[in-house]
């Protein structure tokens, strides 16, 4: 396999461990910096350019992109998958997981666990945004920060609103996030890759930090990942689309809680916690893919006329509540289940004796004129009746629900047991 590792610190721990791994295992890697690239673009044609020379072939892409070039980083390794290159995590899976607003949307819509957020711009609502998350005190985060930076704990309600109305002022966007007091100073790192936790450490804060990142001069712990926190971690890196990933996790009362998904996560902290070989099982996972790789069904499968990747629900009094998958009669009208949801259990390609309940969620690929038939009206939202329109406005439209991020596939029913 030929390896290009995208980043602008070579002599950095990461950059330098897969490197090494990746060599170890008689693999060609070659460290490039993220920022010397040029890409051309051309009707078929999509190339790049490397210190002003044509880049040569490569077999896969791993980024290591900086939160300060996410913009030019992402464009880059857009442009590799253009070219047909694997990469690790695609431009796409970056931006979502870099943006902490966006990513808090998805991995709610997909019924992750995380901390009760607001996100306001208007003053006034600021104070019910804090009472709403519980009230003070409150944790306040810029949208695009990094390793613990732009992340303030406000302990009095006065003193939040005062540092929102500051960071608002000089134009940053803030999250208003609730504070779970059971894990104040602690948190969990799961490292995935692919469908799989290979290590976790527990990151406990010093003195009065209350930010646990190493970087932040927290201490590590190696851990047993409980089983309910390997699904949740595992589960919102496959939401956010991330194959290599950095799952952060509170210890709440209510079980996980995903505070940040991150795409390039470090390995010094977790490799000398855990004495595990993490850059090695990152290569190892590239390479297999390179070999075998997975194909994205949202862009492969719809070049058949007709045919496409939706949701379906099955809802309380459905008809197929009861019935097997096989006996749905959701084959013979052309339609393939590939993923089933239910609660927070994730069922990649189940058999068709798999009985479905009440509440599941199935991801198909299929004729769409079919599932469209299937879809009923989106049931209306009883709090909308007490609204009252406006009286120079119209009511916008229902936005269009967030589209499913498809999970990794898998060849058994090992995720539910």
């Amino acid at each position: 396999m030929k390896l290009a590792i995208l980043s602008c610190g070579p002599k950095c721990y990461s950059t330098r461990r897969l490197r090494e791994a990746a060599k170890n295992r008689g693999h060609m890697v070659r460290v490039l910096n993220t920022l010397k690239f040029a890409i051309d673009l051309e009707k078929g044609e999509p190339n790049l350019y490397y210190r002003q020379k044509q880049l040569s072939l490569y077999d896969a892409v791993l980024p290591r992109i900086g939160a300060s070039i996410t913009f030019f980083g992402m464009a880059v390794v857009r442009q590799f998958e253009q070219m047909d290159v694997f990469c690790a995590n695609t431009a796409a899976a970056i931006g979502t997981s870099r943006d902490k607003l966006r990513s808090l949307q998805v991995l709610s819509r997909h019924h992750i666990g995380i901390p009760q957020t607001s996100f306001v711009r208007d003053k006034k609502d600021v104070l019910p945004a804090i009472q709403r998350v519980g009230g003070a005190p409150v944790i306040i985060k810029l949208i695009e920060g990094t390793q613990g930076i732009g992340v303030l704990l406000a302990e009095s309600q006065k003193t939040a609103e005062g540092i929102i109305e500051l960071l608002q002022s000089q134009r940053q966007n803030v999250l208003v996030q609730k504070f779970v007091a059971e894990s104040k100073g602690r948190d969990v790192r799961a490292f995935v890759v692919g469908n799989r936790v290979i290590g976790a450490m527990r990151r406990v804060a010093q003195g009065q930090e209350f930010r646990s990142n190493v970087h932040r001069g927290g201490t590590t712990e190696k851990i047993d990942l409980d089983p309910e926190y390997e699904k949740t971690a595992v589960r919102a890196a496959q939401i956010m689309g991330l194959r290599v990933a950095g799952v952060d996790l509170l210890e709440g009362k209510d079980g996980p809680q995903v505070i940040e998904v991150n795409s390039s996560p470090g390995l010094e902290g977790i490799e000398q916690c855990t004495k595990l070989d993490i850059a090695g099982a990152i290569i190892d996972y590239i390479a297999g893919q390179v070999n075998f790789p997975e194909l994205d069904i949202r862009q492969r499968l719809t070049v058949s006329r007709g045919y496409g990747v939706a949701e379906l629900h099955v809802p309380e009094g459905s008809s197929y509540v009861g019935k097997t998958i096989g006996e749905s009669g959701l084959r013979e009208k052309d339609i393939n289940v590939l993923t089933l949801y239910r609660g927070t259990n994730v069922l990649p390609n189940p058999r068709s004796s798999r009985v479905l309940e009440a509440g599941d969620r199935l991801l198909c690929f299929g004729k769409l004129d079919s599932m469209r038939d299937m879809i009923p009206a989106r049931t209306r939202d009883k709090r909308r009746y007490k609204l009252q329109p406006l009286p120079s406005e119209d009511l916008l439209a229902e936005p269009p629900e967030t589209p499913l991020t498809n999970p990794h596939r898998e060849d058994s029913e090992s995720i539910n047991g």
